[in-house]
């Protein structure tokens, strides 16, 4: 959590995280730019910035894959953790190795054109009926725009003052721009390159990145229910099936999901959404007294839904009550920081 906007915190794990990321990258390059220079057959030879080109390219499309892959991961195991904390420092590096791979694609083909570079790169192949011949640079282009969008609003900057439904939104935006890589791939480097290693690649690549979406989706179902309307209120379960010091998770027909949290005897309900970057709260749990975001570890007390000082963080709290051994929830949400008393259970009609 942060109560003031620094460019980056260089905690040591973070200065330890960027020195192995700078190495992988610049070992990958190397790796393969000698591989693609040893096995270019006699007939068939690439120029040194026709290689650089591949390496970058195919690193990003690889960084931006395994950045997809970060997310249901964590879910999965908390080793992923550290990667997910530090996912901003991997989607600017592959910003930065994707607009080294568009530099020198306009410099290579379009930058000895009478025409801007630019401009060239949209009129050249003005194809766009033909499956074959499609100008597949026009897709890498407008996924390049995408992640330098994502790249500027990265900082803690943006999301406090775009909001976290809007920064989310943008941010969102990283699936349209893989699918629009995954085309850029299929419709250039694949029309052109016989080695199988290429589509063999991309295609692990877009299964283990769906799979694993497809997999976390079904499975987060054990933390959310259906909720069932009781005239006002909203029924969430027994008491019991709560766990304890985690929630369940209900979505009213008109609102915002809500996490039911169970703790020290009593019942709280907030808001699901985090206010740093929307993460699901319900699917974290209460660690020293404060509700916990399973993405970035931001906090949040359940009764009053205030982040600990010196942190000014709120959501949304819930009134709950519980009647012969089920928790209901009021939908209706409080004014966010509203401290509500906790229901508590030994008090309850059991």
């Amino acid at each position: 959590m942060s109560h003031e906007y620094m460019p980056v915190s260089w905690t040591p794990f973070k200065k330890r995280f960027d020195a192995w990321l700078i190495s992988g990258i610049g070992v990958y390059l190397c790796v393969f730019i000698l591989a693609t220079c040893f096995s270019q057959p006699i007939n068939e030879n690439f120029a040194p910035v026709q290689i650089v080109m591949r390496a970058t390219g195919s690193l990003a499309f690889l960084l931006l894959t395994f950045i997809l892959c970060i997310g249901p991961l964590a879910r999965l195991t908390s080793r992923m953790k550290p990667f997910l904390y530090n996912r901003r420092h991997l989607g600017v590096s592959t910003f930065l190795i994707a607009l080294v791979h568009g530099g020198l694609v306009l410099l290579w083909y379009h930058g000895f054109s009478d025409i801007n570079p630019l401009i060239s790169l949209f009129v050249s192949n003005p194809r766009y009926d033909s499956l074959a011949g499609f100008p597949f640079e026009s897709l890498g282009f407008v996924a390049l725009l995408i992640l330098f969008l994502m790249a500027t609003t990265s900082h803690d900057f943006w999301n406090a003052n775009l909001g976290p439904g809007l920064w989310k939104s943008i941010h969102m935006s990283v699936y349209l721009a893989y699918t629009l890589l995954v085309a850029h791939v299929i419709l250039g480097v694949i029309q052109f390159e016989k080695h199988p290693a290429y589509m063999s690649l991309l295609t692990f690549s877009v299964v283990i990145v769906v799979g694993l979406h497809v997999f976390t989706a079904l499975r987060k179902s054990t933390f959310y229910i259906l909720a069932k309307s009781s005239g006002a209120w909203i029924e969430v379960g027994a008491v019991t099936d709560i766990p304890n010091n985690r929630a369940l998770i209900v979505e009213p027909k008109d609102g915002e999901r809500i996490a039911v949290f169970r703790y020290d005897g009593k019942v709280s309900a907030v808001s699901n959404v985090c206010r740093h970057q929307g993460g699901p709260l319900g699917e974290g749990r209460i660690i020293d007294g404060c509700i916990t975001c399973p993405w970035h570890g931001f906090q949040y007390r359940p009764e009053d839904g205030c982040s600990p000082e010196p942190f000014t963080e709120k959501i949304k709290t819930y009134h709950t009550k519980i009647k012969a051994g089920l928790v209901y929830v009021d939908p209706v949400p409080s004014h966010p920081g509203t401290k509500i008393p906790p229901s508590l259970i030994s008090k309850a009609i059991l």
